[in-house]
């Protein structure tokens, strides 16, 4: 989700559209739904459920609609520059801009986690420790062997991808300085830049290669960026698509979204895990996701025409994407509350919709306050 708020003007320019940055806020409330409503099946016990569960467990795809996302947003920038021969955005402020959004609400998630487990028995907790603690306030607790039993946080669990995004953050620059200077030699080459792209999308596949078959490297290093790099490059090539005026007609990208979501919802992609075992079940996954989540997005911004776009652009969906990146971060804490002290049911089991309802009406209030008191004015 990870998920990172509402989308950021700045990363639009001064010449994008009221209506592209609305459906692009949108997505975000999409996205966010989906990771509400995969997270209800599992604590609701459907993602054994044979082909149904499978498709439930396949709605964690919000998680790569908001990397496509990010990599869109944040590497347009720097396209821009390039096609202008202008220098490339500061650094300083790219920082600054990434810190102020997602720090104060993450901080506050985390530390309002740890008050409320301190009192409340969830179960087995491996991540409720002062080292747990440091490592969710800093988003390290990915890099670290047997994650699933050291810091992994019963209320936190989603932000597994938060890390993996701060990661982004952190390489986008390296990343955009190799693309347009080292390999465009500081010329606005599209093709090349493109065929760069698609060559960074390969470590994706190669990284899930090398994580099943070394032995000297974590578990947890299923959980880093390289093994979602391609879900970010989307994005990427869609900035770059844009700057040169492509168009893509959503009753074309979103029909096939659709059919590659059926694909992926078999075994083909795996078990009903973030992980899949098996090698060729996770380079499949990768691949489904990275075309899913980057056709979902491409219609928004390469043409941004039609029902698809008016109905991301409507006020309630940017209305709930505005505070889309607060849903991500408390809906799990709400909805182990819903679970227990409201529907008054036990794990793994009642109505997959009626959790995913109950903890929507008590997330959003919850995520708008978290987002009042938090957002950078």
């Amino acid at each position: 989700m990870t998920a990172t708020g509402a989308v950021d003007h700045g990363g639009l320019g001064a010449t994008a559209s009221v209506d592209r940055v609305a459906s692009l806020t949108g997505v975000r409330a999409l996205a966010a739904l989906l990771v509400v409503a995969t997270h209800a099946a599992y604590t609701t016990g459907k993602y054994t459920h044979g082909y149904v569960g499978l498709v439930f467990s396949r709605m964690e795809i919000g998680v790569p609609i908001f990397f496509v996302l990010s990599g869109f947003l944040l590497f347009g920038p720097w396209v821009r520059a390039a096609v202008a021969g202008a220098t490339a955005p500061s650094l300083r402020r790219y920082a600054g801009h990434r810190v102020r959004r997602i720090m104060p609400a993450y901080v506050v998630t985390v530390l309002a986690a740890y008050l409320i487990y301190h009192f409340h028995d969830a179960g087995p907790n491996p991540g409720h420790s002062w080292n747990g603690l440091l490592r969710n306030l800093t988003l390290t607790h990915i890099y670290t062997d047997s994650y699933l039993f050291s810091h992994l946080h019963q209320g936190l669990t989603q932000m597994w991808s938060l890390a993996v995004e701060v990661a982004f953050y952190l390489t986008l620059p390296v990343i955009a300085y190799l693309l347009l200077v080292v390999l465009c030699r500081r010329r606005w080459r599209p093709g090349l830049l493109l065929a760069g792209l698609a060559g960074l999308a390969l470590i994706s596949p190669a990284w899930m290669v090398l994580v099943h078959t070394v032995d000297f490297l974590p578990d947890g290093a299923r959980l880093w960026l390289p093994g979602y790099l391609a879900w970010f490059v989307g994005g990427m090539m869609l900035a770059v698509l844009s700057a040169v005026g492509s168009q893509c007609h959503w009753f074309l990208a979103v029909p096939l979204a659709v059919l590659c979501y059926v694909i992926a919802a078999t075994p083909i992609a795996g078990e009903a895990t973030t992980s899949p075992t098996g090698l060729a079940q996770a380079v499949v996954k990768i691949v489904f996701y990275a075309v899913i989540a980057t056709l979902m997005v491409a219609p928004l911004v390469l043409g941004n025409r039609g029902a698809y776009s008016r109905l991301l652009g409507s006020r309630p969906m940017v209305w709930l994407g505005e505070i889309s990146y607060e849903i991500f971060l408390v809906h799990l804490i709400v909805m182990e509350f819903a679970m227990v002290a409201v529907l008054h049911w036990r794990v793994y089991t009642g109505s997959m919709p009626v959790l995913f309802v109950v903890t929507l009406i008590l997330t959003i209030p919850v995520a708008w306050l978290l987002h009042r008191f938090t957002r950078v004015r």
